[in-house]
This record gives C-alpha cells, sequence and structure tokens, in this order.
C-alpha cells in the first residue's frame, strides 16, 4: 500500500524505468553497461516504492496516551523554551526520519486543533539544532482533554523538498490517522507539558501510530 502522496511520483519511476530497460536493451550493444542501466533504473524505482509506502496500521485512539507521530529515532529528548506558540518551557521530543523509513505523519493524539501553521525556511540538516526554528516547518497545536495543549513540529530537512499537513484549524483530529507526509527526509518534534511520564528513550526507534511516547 502506498501513500497518496507519492502516487504521481511512482507513476513517474514506473514510466522511467521502463523506458530505460527498453531503450538500453535496443539501443546498447556493450552487456555490462547495458545491465548496469537497467540495474540502475530499477533500484531507483524500488526505492521510491519503499519510501511512499504506507503500511495499514489500526489506529489505537486511547486518550490516555500520546503515540508516535512518525518512523524513525528518538535524537532528542529535553527540556527547551518553545519560542512560538507556549512561550514557556516544555519536553521536546524529537524523532529523525531516514530516507529508509515510513514518511506518514499520523496524529500524536485526539483533540480540537488549535494552530496549522506553515513556515517557509532553510534546509539544513534534520538533526541540527536549529533546524526546529530555522528550517522549513509546519506548526501543529492540539488541545487534549488530560494532556492540554501539546505542538508538533513537522520539519524539512536537508533533501526534504515538500511537508504535506493535513491538520486544519477548529477541526478534530482523530489520533493514529493521518496528518500529513514529508518527502526525501525529515523529523518531527514534540513538544508536551513539563512533567510528561515518558515511555521511550533517547535513540530508541519508534513506530508511528503504535509506540507509545506517554501514558497517563
Amino acid at each position: 500500500m502506498f501513500h497518496k502522496e507519492g502516487f504521481r511520483i511512482i507513476i513517474f519511476a514506473f514510466i522511467s524505468a521502463a523506458v530505460i530497460v527498453l531503450c538500453a536493451d535496443y539501443f546498447i550493444t556493450i552487456e555490462w553497461l547495458k545491465i548496469a542501466l537497467q540495474f540502475l533504473a530499477l533500484t531507483m524505482l524500488v526505492l521510491v516504492l519503499q519510501f511512499f509506502r504506507n503500511p495499514k496500521r489500526t489506529p489505537l485512539e486511547d486518550h490516555s496516551n500520546i503515540i508516535a507521530p512518525v518512523d524513525g529515532k528518538v535524537v532528542i529528548i529535553e527540556e527547551v523554551h518553545e519560542s512560538e506558540y507556549f512561550k514557556d518551557k516544555r519536553l521536546q521530543v524529537s524523532v529523525f526520519m531516514s530516507p529508509l523509513n515510513v514518511h506518514v505523519t499520523r496524529y500524536p493524539l485526539s483533540g480540537k486543533i488549535l494552530l496549522s501553521k506553515y513556515h517557509p525556511g532553510k534546509y539544513l540538516v534534520a538533526w541540527h539544532p536549529k533546524s526546529s526554528t530555522l528550517n522549513e516547518r509546519t506548526t501543529i497545536v492540539i488541545d487534549h482533554e488530560k494532556y492540554g495543549s501539546v505542538l508538533y513540529r513537522q520539519i524539512a530537512g536537508a533533501v526534504a523538498k515538500r511537508i504535506v499537513n493535513y491538520a486544519t484549524k477548529d477541526e478534530k483530529a482523530i489520533q493514529g490517522h493521518d496528518a500529513g507526509f514529508i518527502k526525501f527526509g525529515s523529523r518531527v518534534d514534540l513538544f508536551l507539558p513539563l512533567g510528561t511520564p515518558l515511555n521511550i528513550e533517547l535513540n530508541e526507534k519508534v513506530k508511528g501510530g503504535v509506540t507509545i511516547i506517554s501514558e497517563s
């Protein structure tokens, strides 16, 4: 199963791979060169299919917890000053996605969407400390009945060139459901109330819509 955001690229990749394979077979007489070009075309097709995969996962929809919004590795757990919305200290949990991870963004919890804002910006590597405030990004704030306001931020990386965000202000976010997509490498930050108990550790690999970040 593939994400809808990849349909056009997947079709283009299929056509390109087919053209390269057929043209190489017809026009190139040097055997090793022909095989190399065909192998490269098919490899690129497989990478595109792998990147836009969207595995079916049953949403948790449990109001007592916060779940991972994306697949990846936990690279930051620390208290920081969140200057855009809260303007006070929050507990930041950041998940880095490599190009090999599933890049679907899922709502980490249910509630009313208080803010959904796009920010143009730079394309620093996603693990750079300033990427959260300088890179192209979206900021989404959800009001939860137990945790209060929780902010998550989709952040473009050095390779990511498009962030897709489905969150709309005043609409309802449903935990675990599709909230967007970030194309080609990125990071998602969660900003939680101080003192929020965590079920994850630094460098732990998490799965979007499945791994429980916090359970109250």
